[in-house]
């Protein structure tokens, strides 16, 4: 602590010694909590006066007069946590759940809390790194820091939480390897032989995922690394944390066989492998007899039949997508002692007859995109079964029989039965409430399970003792509810995580009070409920309660104490913001010395610097000088929004200068936001952004060079490139994965808003890169936008549903997509004469016959080759479901992703090898068209026209 810090520090203790005689709060944490009030909007009603414990605060319990607990869980607050809250050294819980607007870093001294054995942050808006000094927090016990927006590594200091039992920091940023010890002089991960609870899902974790880690010594019952960037094979010594109950490994990027020594988890219930690049064969898995769910789903496995020793196992849940098996479905798989329930075998090559047999316990199965000819319906009618897309469907639109439907399972509700003749409408946010037929605002949220031991809703009892073990626990608890009720059971399709809206009715009132609430959400924060086990881990995300009572005045006793309190914090206040001004200037200046972007264009604008992300500033004189002086010889194409030019930087790299015409300048904040945007992508099918300038009244964006151009001059010819049939699939391919990560992966996601061909770029190697962001849009932007926006894209590639609505979803970029896989077929942009290829298409196409009789439509480079168009039909399929009129009916970019892979291994190639260019290179082609970019790569068009589109 600085002298100048200690004085202003010893001079606030001065006063509270002055005016805190009676007083029952010790002085250092009345001025922390007093701190922390006044970097909080929205804090509890009472929070009156200068003496927290003697107030009895909400969510502040004291002993004497110290601070031991600070418990606010979905109370609404906004604001920063203060770095003296590190001066609370009796503090033993901190839980702050569910408040999303508390942000910023967390204070880097939270390590002087060395009594804290909770710290709860699940579910707020905290970033930046996590302190290095959190490993001074020896005594630890509950570390949730899950669902904010934490980055940077895992501080390796972590390894000292030697008493560490829950460590939850998924869903959020955080990236690097895992840390492990390095003899004594470095701490790790695997240093923490008590923790039960790894998870990690969710974040950008690269790297092997290190043998060091695990030791037969470990407790670990539940590791979850879902959802990261590990590469490398799964490490043989992960067989020697026997007590593993839950291992998530699935989407990354692990490869390899998977090793036969998994075998050796014998109390394995959970193991997802899917989405990695897992080769070989699957292992046999016998001697885990408590495996309920297995899948190894979306791998490279050497095709084969179904596993036979599956028939005997104890698996419930049985998930094989997309991994070449072929053969019959054996009948075995399902009979007797099969324990099976539902069973996804999507995506392979599975053909033949299809019986079920005598099967039992079945309930759903998904065999859609197989080659299965025959079909023998069983008796038992709560079975589910789609095989949309074999040879055993007719290829209709309303299929006659149920099983050649896409149907969604449908949802169960559980809630005690309501007074007879209790028929009241509530409305405005109430529910009726079911034991006492009142109308009363609840609590709610989302009970998230991260790995149940069972999929399907169609058994209702595994939701009714899931009721039943809520209401009973409530109703033990020391602050009771009056009920509760489950609803919208459902399934997240990517994570394959159980996801239940849950309700929590207040006790004889109408609303809960500020510690009612919060005595509800550290219930579930604390982990102090507990599921049956068949649930597995969990959290509760809460959402937002604007419906607390209003405040009735404060007690008599109270007055004097406040207005005191009320006083002396004023004055404090003053102080404080003397010092905090003198703070603030030398913080400046030392900020202009550190941070070039501090002051990024004081002439033009106040607008903050930009929170960029490997994202440099350019001046106009480094890309006057990049650019030749802007000149003729450098412009290589451009548009409505300016103009595109060729440069060098001083390193070597080619970039691309999109440089603002005058007429088409943002304003500093828009400018700043868009390139905040652009920072954050970062993918190898999207073009990147490299820097930016704002000098001298010119606005341009530097992006990394693209040789070939775009796709759209490919296609014309004017750039000299030949796509051939294979070509076509890998571009495709491309753009698809980098739109499915601009919609998914993405912080914060994205709509792109105009895909078309001249926004696909080709590399050297003819991988293509989705390009130009100018009219992009966030999806949570978008879901919130008027119907009166502004309808924007481009003739021929708009959204019907989209023109229509104004209601831009990413299913509009799914429809720019289908059409551009119907102008890689035909080669021709998508209205000419008057002719709308979509409408073209549907009309001339006839299943019945090869190639759909589209010959006449087709681009003669990919007919003249005589090549074999394997994939065809299916591909032209997928284009006219992207290209649906129901935005509900089309595809995500994730699914239009997998099935063209499918049609990829179809065709006998690997989706995931890249494309190698043969073709002439981008100076080579320039000399014969002199502009790649001409066709206004970077280009968006501007507001679509009032008619409305009719193709003919």
């Amino acid at each position: 602590m600085s002298s100048r810090t200690g004085a202003f520090m010893l001079l606030i203790l001065l006063f509270f010694q002055i005016s805190s005689v009676s007083a029952l709060t010790n002085s250092i944490d009345a001025v922390a909590l007093l701190a922390l009030k006044s970097e909080l909007a929205g804090t509890p009603k009472n929070w009156k006066g200068f003496d927290p414990c003697g107030a009895n605060w909400v969510g502040i319990s004291c002993s004497n007069g110290r601070v031991v607990n600070i418990s606010l869980g979905n109370l609404n607050l906004q604001g920063k946590l203060p770095a003296d809250i590190s001066t609370l050294s009796e503090l033993m819980t901190l839980d702050l759940t569910s408040n999303s607007n508390m942000t910023g870093p967390l204070p880097p001294n939270i390590g002087n809390l060395k009594k804290l054995t909770e710290l709860n942050l699940m579910g707020c808006g905290f970033d930046g790194q996590i302190p290095e000094s959190i490993g001074n927090l020896e005594k630890l016990t509950k570390l949730s820091l899950n669902s904010n927006k934490f980055n940077g590594k895992i501080p390796a200091s972590m390894g000292r939480l030697s008493k560490l039992y829950w460590f939850d920091i998924a869903d959020n940023q955080i990236e690097g390897e895992i840390p492990v010890s390095n003899g004594s002089s470095s701490p790790g991960l695997d240093m923490l032989l008590q923790t039960v609870h790894f998870h990690f899902g969710k974040n950008k974790l690269s790297g092997k995922i290190p043998k060091e880690l695990f030791t037969s010594n470990m407790t670990l019952k539940h590791l979850l690394f879902d959802g990261n960037l590990f590469t490398g094979e799964i490490p043989e010594s992960l067989s020697l944390v026997k007590t593993l109950v839950v291992l998530r490994l699935d989407r990354n990027r692990l490869s390899g066989e998977i090793p036969p020594s998994l075998n050796n988890l014998t109390n394995l219930q959970e193991l997802y492998l899917s989405n990695n690049k897992f080769t070989g064969t699957i292992p046999v898995l016998t001697s885990l007899t408590t495996l309920f769910t297995l899948d190894v789903s979306n791998n490279r496995f050497t095709s084969s039949f179904l596993p036979s020793w599956i028939s005997s196992s104890n698996l419930t849940t049985l998930r094989m997508e997309g991994i070449q098996l072929q053969g019959q479905v054996p009948i075995s798989l399902f009979n007797p002692p099969s324990s099976l329930e539902t069973v996804i075998l999507k995506r392979n090559w599975l053909n033949e007859t299809l019986d079920f047999g005598t099967s039992k316990s079945l309930r759903f199965v998904d065999l859609q995109y197989n080659d299965i000819t025959e079909y023998k319906q069983p008796a038992k009618k709560d079975l589910k079964v789609i095989l949309a897309n074999n040879p055993v469907c007719p290829e209709v639109e309303n299929p006659p029989d149920e099983y050649c439907k896409v149907v969604k399972l449908s949802s169960s509700f559980f809630a005690p039965k309501r007074k007879e003749n209790c028929h009241r409408q509530c409305g405005q946010d109430r529910n009726l409430t079911a034991i006492t037929c009142r109308c009363a605002y609840p609590a709610s949220g989302i009970l998230t399970f991260r790995s149940p031991s069972f999929s399907g809703f169609s058994d209702d009892s595994n939701f009714e003792l899931l009721y039943n073990n809520l209401t009973g626990f409530f109703n033990n608890s020391n602050y009771r509810v009056e009920s509760v009720s489950i609803g919208n059971i459902r399934e997240d399709e990517t994570e394959h995580h159980l996801l239940i809206d849950l309700l929590i009715f207040p006790l004889k009132e109408e609303r809960f009070n500020e510690t009612g609430m919060d005595s509800v959400i550290s219930r579930f924060s604390t982990q102090t409920y507990k599921p049956p086990d068949r649930f597995g881990p969990y959290i509760f995300k809460a959402n937002k309660y604007d419906k607390f009572p209003d405040e009735k005045g404060l007690k008599s006793s109270h007055i004097i104490g406040a207005i005191l309190g009320a006083a002396v914090f004023l004055l404090l206040l003053m102080i404080a913001g003397i010092y905090a001004l003198k703070q603030k200037k030398r913080a400046e200046r030392a900020n202009d010395q550190i941070n070039p972007f501090a002051k990024w264009d004081a002439n033009q604008n106040s607008v903050d610097a930009p929170q960029l992300m490997g994202v440099k500033a350019f001046t106009f004189e480094e890309m006057r000088k990049c650019a030749n002086n802007f000149s003729m010889a450098n412009d290589v194409g451009g548009g409505g929004y300016g103009q595109v030019y060729k440069g060098i930087l001083p390193s070597g790299q080619l970039i691309a200068i999109k440089r603002a015409q005058p007429g088409s300048l943002q304003g500093a904040l828009e400018f700043k936001t868009e390139i905040e945007l652009l920072s954050r992508v970062h993918h190898k099918n999207v073009v990147k952004l490299l820097g930016f300038c704002f000098d001298r009244g010119e606005q341009m964006l530097v992006y990394e060079y693209i040789p070939n151009g775009s796709l759209r001059d490919s296609l014309s010819g004017k750039n000299g490139i030949r796509l051939d049939w294979t070509r076509r699939l890998r571009i495709a391919l491309g753009s698809g994965k980098g739109l499915a990560y601009l919609h998914e992966l993405a912080d914060p996601p994205i709509i792109h808003r105009d895909v078309k061909s001249s926004n696909i770029l080709l590399d050297e190697s003819l991988a293509a890169k989705v390009a130009d962001f100018g009219l992009s849009q966030l999806v949570e932007e978008a879901e919130k936008a008027s119907v009166t926006a502004q309808v924007k894209g481009t003739m021929g590639y708009l959204d019907p549903e989209y023109f229509m609505t104004s209601q831009l979803t990413e299913k509009s970029d799914v429809y720019g997509f289908g059409v551009m896989m119907l102008e890689l077929l035909t080669g021709e942009i998508p209205i000419v004469n008057g002719k709308y290829v979509v409408k073209e298409v549907k009309m001339k196409m006839n299943k019945s016959k090869k190639l759909y009789d589209l010959q006449e439509l087709l681009d003669t480079t990919i007919i003249s080759t005589n090549e074999n168009l394997k994939g065809f039909e299916k591909f032209v399929d997928l284009a006219l479901i992207c290209v649906d009129q129901e935005g509900v009916k089309r595809p995500s970019m994730n699914e239009v992703v997998k099935e063209i892979e499918y049609i990829m291994q179809h065709a006998g190639l690997y989706p995931n090898v890249d494309s190698a260019a043969s073709s002439r290179t981008y100076d080579e082609a320039s000399k014969g068209s002199g502009d790649l970019y001409r066709n206004n790569s970077f280009e968006y068009s501007a507001s679509f026209p009032t008619t409305k589109l009719e193709p003919h």
